[in-house]
């Protein structure tokens, strides 16, 4: 019995930094295009949170 296309686990969608792109096809580059947008909205997020934090405490330190 072949195993089909669909029942077999999908690989992880990854990216390394300067990776070379030149074998990736457009749907490929698009997927990780998403997914890097996704983490920098994330990072951003974080980043938000944490200047927040530090301005709660500088303040609370202040008075």
């Amino acid at each position: 019995m072949p195993v089909e296309d669909d029942d077999r686990p999908r690989k992880k969608i990854s990216h390394e930094i300067g990776q070379d792109l030149s074998l990736l096809a457009v749907e490929e580059l698009t997927e990780r295009i998403t997914l890097l947008k996704s983490e920098i909205d994330r990072l951003q997020e974080a980043a938000t949170r944490k200047r927040a934090s530090k301005d709660t405490a500088n303040s609370f330190f202040k008075s």
